[in-house]
């Protein structure tokens, strides 16, 4: 028995989950990424092979950017084993924004699972870029343009580099980086002829994204190609995409919609032609087509016919038979909702490896802190901030101060009103006039004194001049002095209460100041950059509206505050006004004439 519990011991160990290892000790982070393909995600059936799968990185998902090595050069992709190195290719690192688009070719995607996983590592200051665009691609893949060049030039991303002819509108806010914009008016750019896109026995394949502003009238070309006595063709015509082999026409039964990127994708394989919409089948029929070459229009007909005006992305060629869920998976995984496919776990390091972002959720408010502060574009939002706690230690200052105040004055004052009511007669009302050390912070004692001093000074004059006491008009005299005095006393009472006045009334606007350009800055973010993820905009929103709470809880607690010494201070001098009248009265009473 203790064998085989030895035994099953053993074997246990040896089973160590891949989630917890670590591909190489010099890389200090990873992410983990699944891609979902159960039916709340892909919702593939089938394996997919080779699939150039896009990562979307922004400051939602991957708050890291200003760790990361100049244009994510500290990367490395690796399969769910987490021991195998794949290929990848960054298209676009962009620090300002904290925005990324990353490729990496995934051999094999497993359908209904949400074991898909992929490790990024970064946080190597001493690694070396290690891109391999080309090999991001597999064989059959025989053309890929991404349209990342600024300048409008057309270029073959894989292996084959496929010579192009003509040159597009470069468009920084496409739905993938940057994509081409054809004005419809131009002449279309050409694919040329070459020997990997030829269309052969094995099937041959296209793919892309399009958006329309303003749907078509006239019937214009997507694509368009003539070789001999054959030509393929994918047409918008009525606002419907048609794809068509000679006579043969598959037309999608959906219009499509302006203003919104659409995934197309035609498959010619086994004597059939099939459509795509979105990574769904919009219908297929059967044609007889030999090999097939010649260059590929794109744009309009290879006559110059049917431009079209549109935007234009991610555009691939294939010379293999790929399934329906390959574009499935592409149009799921490429497209403006891929969040619902692609889930990326919280940062993890070798201490923490295996959570896979069980702090994820704690670590949310710190995701927008550290989007703020850690931005060296947000110098708005840090700037207002930084006021709003400015302001905020002055707030809790004056209120600790304040408090303070009015509270020694509140008991210096109660002790006062004890000794004066019982020590203090008609015959002796200065009785209490040496009581500083006891009554020093009360400002009633402060009025009393002053008041027994106007009444000695008249009473010098008045027994210098024989007069028998105050007469009407030295009470009155004595009663403007009180009044004086109680006025000091007062601006004493209230002194720096108007900061908080400031600081309720100007700490929200101050606020709403960094969050409108912090909005305004997200929004200029999404024009250039074409991304309207909402995870990508969200938390440059939530790192907007941090300035208003920082300066809601500057004016917040200053409010609270404000109120309560307010009523403190006015009770304090209620308190004064009630004792100069009765102390007035006790002169007048004791000296009067």
């Amino acid at each position: 028995m203790a064998r085989l519990v030895i035994a099953a011991i053993f074997a246990l160990s040896l089973h160590v989950p891949s989630a917890f290892a670590w591909w190489n000790p010099d890389w200090s982070s990873r992410k983990v990424i699944t891609v979902d393909t159960t039916v709340a995600g892909l919702n593939v059936t089938t394996p997919v092979a080779n699939l150039p799968v896009l990562l979307r990185l922004h400051s939602g998902n991957f708050p890291q950017f200003l760790n990361v090595k100049e244009g994510g050069a500290d990367f490395r992709i690796i399969a769910g084993d987490d021991k195998t190195p794949l290929k990848y290719h960054v298209e676009r690192f962009d620090v300002a924004s904290q925005i990324a688009f990353v490729w990496v070719k995934v051999p094999n995607l497993l359908p209904q699972s949400k074991e898909n996983k992929l490790y990024l590592y970064f946080g190597n200051q001493k690694a070396t870029k290690a891109d391999d665009i080309a090999n991001t691609f597999d064989v059959d893949t025989a053309a890929n343009f991404h349209f990342a060049d600024l300048a409008g030039a057309v270029v073959d991303s894989t292996a084959y580099a496929v010579p192009t002819l003509g040159h597009t509108i470069s468009n920084p806010a496409s739905l993938i980086g940057s994509g081409a914009s054809m004005s419809g008016t131009a002449s279309s750019f050409q694919v040329q002829d070459a020997s990997s896109l030829r269309l052969m026995g094995k099937g041959w394949a296209a793919s892309l994204w399009v958006k329309f502003d303003a749907i078509p009238t006239a019937v214009g070309y997507l694509l368009d190609r003539s070789d001999r006595d054959q030509r393929f063709s994918l047409i918008v015509s009525g606002g419907h995409v048609v794809a068509r082999v000679g006579a043969m026409d598959v037309t999608a039964p959906t219009p499509i919609t302006a203003g919104q990127w659409t995934h197309l994708a035609v498959s010619i394989v086994s004597g059939q032609l099939e459509l795509f919409v979105n990574g769904k089948s919009a219908g297929k029929v059967p044609v007889n087509v030999s090999e097939m070459g010649g260059a590929i229009n794109v744009g309009g007909g290879v006559g110059g016919e049917g431009l079209l005006a549109m935007q234009l992305d991610e555009l691939r060629f294939y010379t293999g038979a790929k399934t329906p869920d390959f574009f499935l998976a592409e149009a799921g995984i490429e497209g403006e909702k891929n969040e619902l496919v692609m889930h990326y776990s919280a940062d993890e390091n070798q201490d923490n490896a295996g959570t896979e972002g069980e702090t994820k959720s704690a670590s949310r408010f710190g995701t927008i802190v550290q989007f703020v502060f850690g931005n060296k574009e947000a110098i708005v939002e840090q700037t207002v901030i930084g006021v709003c706690l400015v302001m905020a230690a002055a707030a809790f200052l004056v209120m600790f101060i304040k408090a303070s105040a009015l509270g020694r004055n509140r008991r210096a004052s109660a002790r006062f009103l004890d000794a004066y009511h019982t020590q203090v007669t008609a015959t002796q009302l200065d009785a209490l006039v040496e009581g500083e050390a006891s009554f020093g912070d009360s400002p009633l004692f402060r009025v009393y004194r002053q008041g027994l001093d106007e009444v000695r000074r008249r009473l010098d004059a008045a027994a210098t001049h024989s007069g028998i006491g105050l007469d009407a008009k030295s009470i009155n005299s004595i009663r403007a002095s009180l009044d004086a005095t109680m006025v000091r006393e007062s601006q004493k009472i209230n002194s720096l209460l108007v900061l908080l006045t400031i600081a309720i009334s100007g700490g929200p606007f101050i606020g709403l100041l960094g969050t409108v350009v912090g909005v305004m800055v997200t929004f200029a973010t999404i024009a250039s950059t074409g991304d309207v993820n909402i995870s990508a905009i969200a938390p440059g929103m939530a790192a907007a509206l941090l300035a208003t709470v920082a300066g809601l809880g500057v004016a917040i607690p200053a409010l609270f505050g404000y109120n309560y010494l307010g009523s403190r201070a006015k009770e304090g001098i209620a308190d004064m006004r009630v004792f100069a009248d009765e102390f007035l009265a006790r002169l007048n009473e004791a000296h009067g004439a």
